[in-house]
């Protein structure tokens, strides 16, 4: 039976559990806990946003209401100047959405699974010199059914053909016929094929047929950056929350923004602080607590949470609070098509918004080219995709000319039409491991104060030359592909500035306390009814975007979460 109640000394706690953020690593925590019976709390710090919310329009995306405002909450980002020393300034872009159901609102819904080697990356390559790569605490196999439970719960829609690196799966494929796919795929199909590259079919966490009251894909376009209007894309709010928001064992706080976990003198965490919409500091007590609010956040809120036991941090006796953050490193690429030199079959094709790219690479998922290193290496994921549609920033960009100065009038306008009608962009992102290293982890600005007068983030961001050699080498093959599909333009670069999302770490996962904050079933090593759920757990990103990574954990976790309350 659940727990409906636990002793915190003579006080009973008002919940069993208390989550605190509502994304990929949060959802799947709330949907085991609720629908076993278990009394759980959520708060979030934005509001509750739906399909109603989620119009087809640029200015009401993420960017605008649904992110933290800069003059309230923000973060210190400091950054390698070129020169040897280091850059400072203030950003508000690593908000990937101040929502219910958080970034997973606006992905692009890649759900790629990682790799059996992601998991022995140290085992399998070796060290890199200036790098703290690390093996994980888990195996493939162990995360494997809740891939597999992930991919049938939320939706998921692709085609797992077999290649030289796919991953052991225990269904032969994934629950959902894919998204309909756009006309210039099989262009790409030929081109890489001549190359002798093995195109694949892209996995989204979209629905393509009606589930649990959410509809199918509308193929509008408006997809990454945007909240999905039909319900279709397996944010956590729409695939998971909406399903257990009304039942009685479900308290979601929305506009509640947590800010310390208490502990006691036997360093077990006992409540936790938040501030309401109206500004008044409270306080939940539960029997469980789980830390969910994006890497950089959830490492701040245990650097705040000091108590008797933990003088410099809920978690951090050994100063690994924040260490090992990673973003997600690669480039990104273009190619060109000036459709005016082109057939009218081939420029209508081109010219198609709705229907999907679901197309990529994955023949360098381990490098063994002795140009790059006398050994394999750990290569990449090139994802190929159209962007959605974003005029109104487009033009923005068009109104410059190469020497700096304002374009207007006559020549803007032919300028702007030839944008829209004469040409494509269509673009390749490339992912590859951003290797952990001391330059780069989450501690506190204490000259830097958010609204609440709570100390902000700060990220100190130093990239490891080896993402760049992999990530160089990736873009590379991108532009190869682009100029064998005829590209009349191909070019592409590498990221060595962090992204706005898709940041992971700076709660590792781990067996030495003295190097990680997390055991393997992610509680905090010295606090052990406190679990950290979202992608800080991770100690790398593997090639490929982790959020479906996330989502998996999320769920061994939560089997984790429920043995330890009946036992």
């Amino acid at each position: 039976m659940p727990v409906r109640e636990k002793l915190l000394g003579t006080v009973k706690a008002d919940y069993d559990v208390c989550i605190i953020g509502s994304g990929a690593g949060a959802g799947p925590v709330a949907f085991e806990l609720v629908n076993a019976g278990f009394n759980v709390v959520m708060l979030e710090k934005g509001k509750w946003y739906d399909e109603r919310h989620f119009k087809k329009d640029e200015q009401l995306a993420r960017h605008r209401i649904f992110k933290s405002q800069f003059d309230k909450e923000r973060h210190v980002l400091e950054e390698p100047d070129g020169d040897g020393g280091w850059s400072r300034d203030t950003t508000g872009q690593f908000w990937g959405g101040n929502v219910v159901g958080g970034a997973s609102n606006f992905m692009s819904a890649y759900f790629h699974r990682l790799k059996p080697t992601d998991f022995r990356l140290l085992s399998t390559y070796g060290a890199i010199e200036g790098a703290t790569v690390a093996d994980w605490p888990i195996s493939y196999q162990q995360l494997e059914p809740y891939y597999d439970k992930v991919e049938k719960i939320i939706g998921v829609s692709g085609n797992a053909l077999k290649h030289q690196f796919l991953e052991p799966r225990s269904s032969e494929n994934y629950p959902m016929r894919p998204t309909a796919e756009h006309p210039i795929v099989k262009l790409f199909d030929r081109a890489c094929k001549t190359l002798k590259f093995t195109p694949l079919p892209m996995a989204r966490g979209i629905l393509t047929k009606p589930m649990n009251g959410r509809n199918s894909c509308e193929y509008s376009g408006y997809c990454g950056s945007y909240g999905c209007h039909s319900g279709a894309k397996a944010s956590s709010r729409a695939a998971l929350l909406d399903s257990i928001k009304d039942k009685s064992n479900f308290t979601l706080l929305t506009q509640s923004k947590a800010y310390r976990l208490n502990s006691d003198k036997t360093g077990q965490a006992t409540s936790v602080d938040y501030f309401d919409a109206k500004g008044r500091s409270k306080s939940i007590t539960a029997s469980r607590f789980v830390v969910a609010c994006y890497s950089i956040e959830s490492a701040r809120l245990l650097l705040t949470s000091v108590g008797e036991k933990h003088p410099k941090g809920l978690g951090n006796n050994h100063s690994q609070v924040g260490k090992n953050l990673h973003c997600c490193a690669g480039g990104t690429g273009h190619g060109i098509f000036n459709l005016t030199e082109r057939d009218d079959k081939f420029a209508k094709a081109m010219k198609i918004r709705g229907p999907f790219f679901n197309r990529f690479l994955q023949d360098w998922y381990q490098i063994d080219d002795k140009a790059v290193s006398a050994k394999p290496i750990k290569g990449g994921t090139l994802d190929f995709v159209f962007d959605p549609p974003s005029p109104t920033s487009d033009i923005s960009g068009l109104k410059w000319q190469s020497n700096g100065e304002l374009l207007w009038g006559s020549p803007l306008k032919q300028k702007i039409k030839a944008h829209f009608t004469q040409s494509k962009d269509f673009k390749f992102e490339v992912f590859c491991d951003w290797l952990t290293h001391d330059e780069c982890y989450v501690s506190l600005a204490m000259d830097e104060k958010d609204a609440w007068g709570i100390p902000v983030a700060k990220v100190t961001a130093g990239f490891h030359p080896h993402d760049v050699k992999v990530a160089q080498y990736l873009v590379d093959k991108g532009v190869e592909v682009m100029k064998a599909m005829g590209a009349d333009e191909a070019y592409g670069n590498v990221w060595t500035s962090p992204t706005s999302n898709l940041m992971a770490g700076g709660c590792r996962f781990g067996n030495d306390p003295k190097t990680s904050v997390l055991n393997a079933n992610c509680q905090v090593h010295d606090c052990d009814n406190v679990y950290v759920t979202d992608g800080s757990f991770m100690p790398n990103g593997g090639s490929v975007t982790p959020t479906l990574t996330i989502y998996a954990n999320a769920f061994r976790v939560a089997d984790k979460i429920k043995a330890s309350l009946v036992s």
